[in-house]
C-alpha cells in the first residue's frame, strides 16, 4: 500500500478549523467581521458561560443578510462574496475573503443561521442548523432583516483543543479584546455586548475616534490624548497618542488598524514607541490609537489564516513615517497639561463630566516649598518615606550644584570629579532595596485609610476577576465594586499607605500581563513596579535639599551604581578627564 494517501474531508476540515478558531475569541472575531463587511451599523454580541468557560455565542447584526442558497453557501469552504479571483487579492478592502471563517466554525461546533435579505421583499427567513460541517436543518421562520448566528458547543468534537483553553474570565477577556479592538477600527457601527444576560460593553455609532475611545476607556484618558497626523503619497495616519505621563508596562495598549482592519504588529508599536525618544524609559510604553490608510497594493493581509497580521511593502518608509508622526504630534504639545484644542476635544470636555480634583498639598514643617508648588509636595513625600537612619556611604562624597532638565542631578565631589546622577534611576534603586527587604521578611498587606477605585475596560476586568486569588497571594485584597468597577482595599506593605491609583493599576496590570509568570517572577515583578512607580520621575524639579537627600539615600543602598533593570544611576567625570576633554595639561 502506498504511504501517500489523502485525507477525508472531515479531517481536513478539522484541521482547517485549527487553524482558524484557536478558542471562543476566535469565533467572536470572525462572526463580527462578517456582520461588518455586510454593512452592520449595529451589533448584539451575547456570550453564556458556566464555571467551565463560554457556552454560547451569538451575533445578530442588521447587515444585508442573505436568502436561502447564499445562507447554505456560506458554510462551503472557500465559499465567499468578498473576492471572485486572485486579482482581487491585491485590493482587499473586506475583513472577510478566504471563505473559511463559517465552514471552520461549523466543523467544530453547532451553528444555527437566522437570516433574511435586506430590502429583497421577502416575508420569511431561512434558518439552519449545522452540526461538524453538516447542514441537519433547514426551514423557513420569521425574522427582521440582517443575520443572527449562534455558536454552541465549541470543539465538542475536538476535546484535545478545549483542554487548551484557559479559564473562563481569561477567555471572555480575550472576547473583549476583540470588540474593543473592532469598535476602534469602526466607529460606524454601535457594538453592544452582553454577558449572562448583563451588559458589560456598549459603544455609540460615531465618526470620531477620540468619542469611541471615551467610550471604551472613560473620559479622563480620552480627554488627554494628543492627536496624530502624518502623510505619505500612498499612507495616511491619524490617531490619538497618550502624553508621556500615561504609559504602561507593556505594549499591549496600542491599538493599530490598517485599513479598517485590527492588526497586530511589534515593528509598527515599535515605531510609535521610538517616537517618543527619551521621554518614556526603555521600559515604558504609551497607550496609542493608531489609523492607518495604505494604499492596498502594498498590504498583503494574506499571510495569515486568523488575517491578524498583515505583511506590508515599503515598510522602510511607512515605519519612520509612523515615528516622525508621533514625534511631531509631542513636540506641538504642551506634555505638562492636558487641555483640548481640536473641536472633537473640546465636544468631549463639554459633554463628559471633569476628573475630581486632587486636594492641595499640605505644607509640612521643614519642607522648602509652598502649599502651591505640587511638584516639590509630591518628590518631598517619595524622599520622605524612603528616609532611612545609618547604614554605610558606597558612594564618594557629593556636594549637588543643580539639575539638568530637571532629570540629572549635578554634583561635585571633595576631589573636583563632576558627578551626573539620574535622579529617578537613583530613586528607583533606593525603594527597590526598601520593598525587596521588606517583601522577603513576608510583610503582608497594609489596610488602605481609603480604598483604590479601578474602573477597567471590560477586558481587563475579566482578567482581573481571574487573578484575585493570585493578588491576595501577592498582598492585593481585591473586590468586585459594581459593572467593571473594583475596590482595592488593600495592598503590599511594601507599598505603604499608597493613595496613587496608578500605582495600584499599573502593578496589577502588569501581574496580568503575563499569565506563565512564576511566583517568585511575581513577587518581583511586584516589586520593580513599586520601586518604579513610587521613585521621583524624570522631569520632577527638586530643591538643593531634595537634592542632597537623595544623593544621600542613594549612597546607603547596596548597589548604588545601578537602578534594578541594570542601567546606571551615576555617571562620573574626573578632573584628568574634564581637563582633557577641554584639552588643558
Amino acid at each position: 500500500m502506498t504511504k501517500i494517501r489523502v485525507l477525508d474531508p472531515d479531517t481536513v476540515n478539522q484541521i482547517a478549523a485549527g487553524e482558524v478558531v484557536e478558542r471562543p475569541a476566535s469565533v467572536v472575531k470572525e462572526l463580527l467581521e462578517n456582520a461588518i463587511d455586510a454593512s452592520a451599523t449595529s451589533i448584539l454580541l451575547d456570550v453564556a458561560s458556566d464555571m467551565t468557560g463560554v457556552t454560547k455565542i451569538r451575533v445578530t447584526d442588521n447587515g444585508e443578510g442573505m436568502n436561502p442558497e447564499e445562507a447554505v453557501l456560506a458554510f462551503h469552504p472557500h465559499a465567499t462574496s468578498k473576492i471572485r479571483d486572485i486579482a482581487d487579492l491585491s485590493a482587499i478592502r473586506t475583513l472577510g475573503f478566504r471563505g473559511e471563517a463559517l465552514a471552520s466554525i461549523a466543523a467544530v461546533a453547532e451553528v444555527t443561521v437566522i437570516t433574511r435579505s435586506r430590502g429583497a421583499g421577502a416575508l420569511a427567513g431561512t434558518r439552519l442548523v449545522v452540526r461538524g460541517g453538516e447542514v441537519v436543518e433547514k426551514s423557513e421562520v420569521g425574522a427582521p432583516e440582517g443575520t443572527t448566528v449562534t455558536v454552541e458547543r465549541l470543539f465538542y468534537n475536538t476535546p484535545a483543543r478545549r483542554k487548551f483553553l484557559k479559564s473562563r474570565n481569561t477567555e471572555l477577556a480575550h472576547v473583549y479584546a476583540v470588540v474593543e479592538n473592532l469598535a476602534l477600527a469602526h466607529g460606524e457601527v454601535a457594538f453592544r455586548v452582553v454577558h449572562n444576560g448583563k451588559e458589560r460593553m456598549a459603544t455609540q455609532r460615531s465618526a470620531g475616534l477620540q468619542n469611541t475611545i471615551a467610550g471604551l476607556y472613560g473620559a479622563e484618558l480620552a480627554r488627554a490624548l494628543v492627536p496624530v497626523e502624518g502623510r505619505l503619497p500612498f499612507l495616511r495616519i491619524g490617531g490619538y497618542i497618550s502624553r508621556p505621563s500615561e504609559s504602561r508596562g507593556s505594549p499591549s495598549q496600542i491599538s493599530v488598524s490598517i485599513n479598517g482592519r485590527s492588526i497586530s504588529s511589534r515593528q509598527i508599536a515599535a515605531a510609535v514607541r521610538e517616537g517618543y525618544g527619551t521621554l518614556l524609559p526603555k521600559d515604558r510604553y504609551p497607550v496609542a490609537f493608531l489609523e492607518l490608510l495604505i494604499d492596498t497594493e502594498l498590504v498583503d493581509v494574506n499571510v495569515h489564516p486568523t488575517k491578524r497580521e498583515v505583511r506590508l511593502s515599503r515598510e522602510r518608509e511607512i515605519l519612520p513615517a509612523i515615528a516622525a508622526a508621533v514625534a511631531e504630534a509631542l513636540a506641538g504639545h504642551d506634555l505638562a497639561r492636558e487641555t483640548a484644542t481640536d473641536p472633537v476635544q473640546q465636544q468631549i470636555a463639554r459633554d463628559l463630566p471633569e476628573p475630581v480634583p486632587s486636594p492641595p498639598p499640605v505644607a509640612e514643617a521643614g519642607t522648602s516649598y509652598t502649599a502651591g508648588h505640587r511638584e516639590l509636595a509630591l518628590s518631598d513625600k517619595q524622599l520622605r518615606r524612603t528616609e532611612t537612619k545609618g547604614g554605610e556611604n558606597l558612594l564618594p562624597a557629593m556636594e549637588p550644584i543643580g539639575q539638568v532638565a530637571a532629570t540629572y542631578i549635578v554634583a561635585e565631589g571633595t576631589d573636583g570629579t563632576l558627578y551626573l546622577v539620574d535622579q529617578h534611576a537613583a530613586h528607583e534603586r533606593v525603594l527597590y532595596d526598601q520593598v525587596a527587604e521588606q517583601r522577603d521578611k513576608e510583610a503582608g498587606s497594609q489596610e488602605l485609610i481609603a480604598p483604590v477605585i479601578l474602573s477597567l475596560p471590560p477586558k481587563e476586568s475579566a482578567a482581573l476577576r481571574d487573578a484575585t486569588a493570585l493578588l491576595a497571594d501577592e498582598g492585593f485584597v481585591v473586590e468586585e465594586f459594581g459593572r467593571d468597577t473594583f475596590a482595592v482595599r488593600a495592598v503590599p506593605a511594601a507599598l505603604g499607605a499608597t493613595e496613587s491609583p496608578e500605582t495600584v493599576r499599573e502593578t496589577i496590570a502588569d501581574l496580568l500581563s503575563n499569565e506563565s509568570r512564576t511566583a517568585p517572577d511575581r513577587r518581583e515583578a511586584v516589586t520593580c513596579i513599586v520601586a518604579c512607580r513610587g521613585a521621583v520621575k524624570a522631569g520632577a524639579h527638586l530643591t538643593h535639599d531634595q537634592q542632597k537627600r537623595l544623593l544621600a539615600q542613594l549612597a546607603r543602598t547596596e548597589t548604588p551604581w545601578t537602578c534594578p533593570h541594570g542601567r546606571p544611576t551615576v555617571v562620573a567625570f574626573d578632573r584628568r578627564k574634564l581637563d582633557g576633554m577641554f584639552r588643558r595639561g
